[in-house]
């Protein structure tokens, strides 16, 4: 049973933990050519709110609008010699979140200006057996994974106007579960499946798809390159079998764990009644903040079944309250 999703659902922002704004704001506009769009300062914290803004989207509030990367400074941690983050790849800190990807026109002339620029990477074009993806870190050691989405692509050339913030990925313990949760509680459609069962690991992409016609699990990887805001699903065979298995979702601080990554949003033109109906039809759902009874008021944020955060916010959230 599904609550009712129309064509204003969309898959907002995905938030990440910073160490220090004055190094990782450069870094994402600077040398990923995304552009600050929003800045919220309150009494304890600041969120950053960044994108690759386009003639569609850029007279759209910040919530309105897909592929935001939201970045999360905790005041004065940056003073703080001994503060870490967790990019969610450590075992040793608990893996969980795995990486935010661009797409880009033309992958090789972006790493080579990347390189140029002194970013480091944790895998090169060059690197390991996929030659058509990199994965550069940015300056708190997350993973960015580069792949190409080929929009008007020209030699020894790239254009920032080509490029989206296309996936965030996280890995899931059960797919039957996660998949339940994504596709019949939050409207999700499942864009594509990918499996490597040499591996031993899938892959499930999944976005909001407002076509009636869009057959699901059917899109190609060159259509799915050019979207942006896409959820990406990995399951390591055999974790669903394990009742000790648990991943890190980013925000737990049990038994020393660090957090890193927060969550990723969706937005909606009704989120007030989205979430009442929600509450009506599942009597088992995991919300660590229901709508409108937070500290902060007109969100709402619901934990999936591996426990990571999902927030729900109104296409207008803060319109006048931009400090930039």
């Amino acid at each position: 049973m599904t609550a009712p999703i129309n064509s204003s659902f969309i898959m907002n922002h995905t938030c990440l933990r910073i160490k220090d704004p004055k190094i990782s704001i450069p870094f994402y506009t600077g040398k990923f050519g995304m552009k600050l769009i929003a800045k919220f300062p309150f009494e304890s914290f600041t969120l950053y709110m960044l994108n690759y803004e386009t003639s569609e989207n850029k007279n759209l509030n910040w919530s309105a609008r897909q592929g935001v990367l939201e970045l999360c400074h905790n005041h004065g941690v940056e003073n703080d010699p001994n503060y870490k983050l967790n990019n969610g790849n450590d075992d040793s800190a608990g893996k969980g979140f795995g990486h935010i990807c661009v797409s880009v026109d033309n992958i090789q002339t972006f790493q080579d200006q990347l390189l140029d620029k002194k970013v480091d990477f944790k895998k090169k074009l060059t690197d390991g057996r996929q030659k058509n993806i990199a994965f550069a870190l940015d300056p708190d050691g997350y993973w960015i994974e580069l792949i190409e989405n080929g929009s008007n692509k020209k030699d020894n050339s790239t254009d920032s106007s080509t490029y989206k913030l296309n996936h965030t990925m996280i890995r899931v313990k059960d797919p039957l579960k996660s998949l339940d949760f994504y596709r019949n509680v939050l409207g999700f459609k499942l864009l594509s499946t990918k499996k490597f069962p040499d591996a031993k690991f899938d892959l499930y992409f999944l976005s909001y798809n407002h076509d009636e016609s869009f057959k699901q699990d059917s899109m190609d990887g060159a259509d799915q390159s050019k979207l942006e805001s896409i959820i990406e699903l990995t399951h390591n065979y055999g974790t669903e079998n394990d009742p000790d298995f648990k991943y890190h979702n980013g925000n737990s601080t049990e038994n020393g764990q660090l957090q890193g990554y927060g969550h990723t949003c969706i937005s909606c033109k009704d989120p007030g009644t989205f979430c009442k109906e929600l509450d009506e039809k599942y009597d088992n759902l995991n919300w660590s903040v229901k709508w409108n009874q937070g500290n902060m008021k007109n969100i709402a944020f619901i934990r999936d079944p591996d426990g990571y955060s999902i927030e729900i916010i109104s296409h207008d959230l803060f319109k006048n309250e931009s400090k930039i």
